[in-house]
């Protein structure tokens, strides 16, 4: 494949996979279960915390096996095909298809908001299946299909091009965030009104402290919001100079995001009352910010932002998921045609199988659901590889690392142990979606010795 991602390009590709519409409505479910602005802010400095303790471990991965296919190869090489092949199977059929259906249907609804014609509420037809289950087909659930079509045959071209259209979009987006931050910033000085984190930092004022399982459990939210940051070692294979800029790009693009991220959630906890946070209409923390600033006009600009934020979104995760699928299928875990490249050196096979897949989801309205048990999952995946950095030192203690993991062991010890605590407490709290996200994974054993090569 053609090695046209620069550093920038990187740059751009987390940055714009990991901003999505998330920052804008979990912080209100989040303080809801928190019950406090101070720990909300904590929640989030602790998601910044973690992701960049991955982040770092991740740049040594990437820059001893700078290969396409990324996480799926790290796996692989650490612990066994089959570690590889149920990550793989995880992306497929919920992380990066779920997602990629839940963004795409996000664009829609706000798209509604200045179009009604394509709202939620606009049914197009039903479809009944049983006296119990009929299946109602929305505008909002045709853009969001036609969204991830248009973009995944925009990708069929060259990779340089489709980079250049997701730092154009990347751009916008946090050109959003810092006009929400700096519109509440000016709504906070030009307001008399004590905030919030002041008020319960007097001591009449009494904080909220959940024990530790709820607080860890509460994450699920600002973690999820700041995933898909290690897409970008799914594209390692078309990247210039992988051994240094993957690193380099991991830390910048996750750190300037993580950073915009606390910010934003300060301005909520300044600028709006705990219990407008909580009782948001639809959870839409951020338009409720701008309807303050703007009065009625805050909605649509919120809504314009956002489209912007989603459709970049949207397009980093179909240009980079599209990469490890087509890796699977050399390997013979995948289908077969999925590993053709067309003339622009694109996995067009790969691409459409993932546009088919989450086209469905998106028909299916489970995708929602599907985000909700896969947080588990994703969590195990990220202490697997974290681990990796472990074992394959021990494996292959005298190959090159351009780059090592700042404060090794300790740094990623710390994270492996973090992690462990949040998964354990979404088991215990939230016990439903935690299991179910798992056997989705373990589902994947089974299928992995029908499908796996004779010579495997």
């Amino acid at each position: 494949m053609n090695k046209k991602l620069n550093l920038l390009d990187s740059i751009m590709l987390i940055m714009g996979s990991m901003i999505g519409s998330g920052i804008f409505i979990v912080s209100a479910g989040m303080l809801r279960e928190l019950g406090s602005p101070t720990m909300l802010i904590l929640a989030w400095l602790v998601t910044a915390a973690l992701t960049l303790m991955a982040a770092l471990s991740y740049g040594e991965l990437a820059a001893l096996m700078p290969k396409a296919g990324g996480q799926y190869v790290y796996l692989k090489e650490a612990y066994s095909p089959l570690f590889g092949f149920l990550y793989g199977w995880t992306l497929f059929t919920i992380i990066q298809t779920g997602t990629i259906a839940a963004v795409a249907v996000g664009f829609a609804k706000f798209t509604g908001v200045i179009f009604p014609v394509f709202s939620e509420k606009n049914i197009l037809f039903s479809l009944q299946f049983t006296s119990n289950y009929t299946l109602n087909i929305s505008a909002a659930q045709l853009l969001g299909i036609g969204l991830i079509a248009l973009l995944t045959v925009f990708n069929f071209g060259k990779v340089k091009n489709a980079a250049l259209l997701q730092n154009i979009f990347t751009i916008g987006k946090i050109g959003s965030l810092l006009f929400i931050i700096f519109a509440g910033l000016y709504f906070i000085l030009t307001n008399q009104t004590p905030t919030n984190l002041s008020t319960q930092l007097t001591p009449s004022t009494q904080s909220t402290i959940p024990n530790l399982g709820i607080f860890a459990a509460a994450l699920v939210g600002s973690i999820f919001s700041a995933d898909a940051w290690n897409n970008i070692t799914f594209t390692a294979g078309e990247m210039e100079n992988p051994k240094r800029n993957l690193p380099l790009s991991l830390l910048i693009g996750t750190g300037s995001v993580l950073f915009l991220y606390v910010l934003i959630n300060f301005i909520y906890v300044n600028a709006l009352s705990i219990s407008e946070i909580q009782n948001a209409q639809q959870d839409r923390v951020g338009t409720l910010l701008l309807q303050k600033v703007f009065g009625t006009n805050g909605a649509i600009i919120m809504a314009a932002l956002i489209m912007v934020s989603t459709f970049g979104c949207v397009n980093g995760i179909i240009l980079s998921g599209s990469r490890v699928y087509k890796v699977m299928a050399e390997e013979g875990l995948f289908f077969k045609q999925a590993a053709q490249l067309n003339k622009h050196q694109s996995p067009q096979k790969s691409l459409t199988y993932q546009a088919i897949w989450s086209s469905l989801l998106v028909l299916s309205g489970s995708y929602g659901d599907l985000l909700d048990y896969v947080v588990f999952a994703v969590l195990i995946f990220y202490i697997l590889t974290v681990g990796a950095v472990f074992i394959l030192r021990k494996k292959q203690p005298n190959v090159d690392r351009p780059y090592k993991v700042i404060a090794y062991p300790f740094l990623p010890v710390l994270y492996i142990l973090m992690a462990l605590i949040i998964c354990i407490s979404l088991l215990m709290f939230k016990t439903a979606f935690a299991f179910t996200g798992l056997c989705l994974v373990l589902l994947g054993v089974p299928i992995y010795y029908l499908v796996k090569p004779k010579n495997a």
